[in-house]
């Protein structure tokens, strides 16, 4: 029997900006990738109207008029620059796949019949998840022990996105990584490895939480990517023991709207004024004690 026999097969589904998790992956000695498939037509459309309302409710009449401005102009969006980030990572995917002997697929949509057909051809044992919309149950059932993802949340206390701006929200001094097995209801399946990292927030950003944010999430990268090979590696060794996750704890967190944006940075603003000056050592942001306003305070 071949060696490859032996070895659980793996597909991984992604967007891109996965590099460190294929990395990972390609490392584990008892598994073998049998494809990677990128999903290419990933922007939701919807009727100008409802685009428009949409984009006021989410980001604000000022952004809105400013995005629609600046694509009238030619000079392009944030979902534009997000678009040229994702297409940089898919050409080092790319890359990866074809140093690894690996085939990677390019489908416009991962429910259509053909690339359905694909990924059973495949024959995977398990599915991968990073970095979707949400799939179906046509597709995460492909694979005979199901697929895994990959959640920037501790679940099922957070269930949904976007990643770390509701804990940042709820003034959570942490956040949660968690591997989860993919079931129809969003980050609800069975929990195969989590863990913590600290959430202390940069008040060098001041209230623009969006680039501390970025930030934030790019160093997660690594973390999800370890957790994630560890879980891969648990199931191909048929050590790991999944736990079910009690949804009725917690919230199916979703976008929040310009109202929501707008409370987080008073929120911030607030916190600063009471926990003083922030210091750094050694990178990471100390509260000091809150300023006393009291008259008592200035006497």
């Amino acid at each position: 029997m071949a060696e490859s026999a032996t070895k659980m097969r793996v597909i991984l589904l992604t967007h891109g900006q996965c590099e460190a998790a294929l990395q990972q992956l390609l490392a584990i000695e008892s598994v073998v990738i049998a494809g990677i498939f990128v999903e290419t037509d990933i922007l939701r459309r919807y009727r100008p109207t409802e685009a428009l309302r949409r984009s006021i409710k989410y980001d604000g009449m000022v952004a809105t008029f400013r995005n629609y401005a600046r694509k009238l102009l030619g000079f392009g969006n944030s979902y534009d620059a997000e678009m040229a980030l994702t297409e940089d990572s898919r050409g080092r995917l790319r890359a990866m796949a074809e140093a690894a002997h690996v085939p990677l697929h390019l489908v416009d949509n991962y429910h259509s019949d053909e690339s359905r057909a694909l990924m059973r051809d495949a024959a995977p044992d398990l599915g991968v998840i990073y970095g979707t919309n949400i799939i179906k149950e046509t597709v995460f059932k492909i694979p005979r022990l199901g697929s895994v993802n990959v959640h920037q949340g501790l679940a099922p206390w957070y269930r949904g996105g976007p990643p770390v701006f509701w804990e940042l929200f709820n003034g959570e001094r942490e956040v949660g990584i968690t591997v989860h097995f993919v079931e129809s209801k969003v980050d609800s399946g069975e929990i195969v490895l989590q863990q913590t990292v600290p959430l202390n927030y940069d008040y060098a950003y001041g209230s623009n939480y969006g680039q501390f944010l970025d930030k934030y999430q790019v160093e997660l990268q690594n973390r999800c990517a370890s957790l994630l090979a560890e879980s891969v590696r648990l199931i191909a060794a048929g050590t790991a023991t999944p736990k079910p996750q009690d949804t009725e704890l917690g919230t199916r967190y979703r976008l929040p709207t310009k109202a929501e944006k707008n409370e987080l940075r008073r929120r911030l603003r607030r916190r600063q004024a009471e926990y003083g000056r922030v210091e750094f050592k050694d990178g990471i942001n100390i509260y000091q004690e809150p300023r006393r306003t009291d008259e008592a305070s200035r006497a």
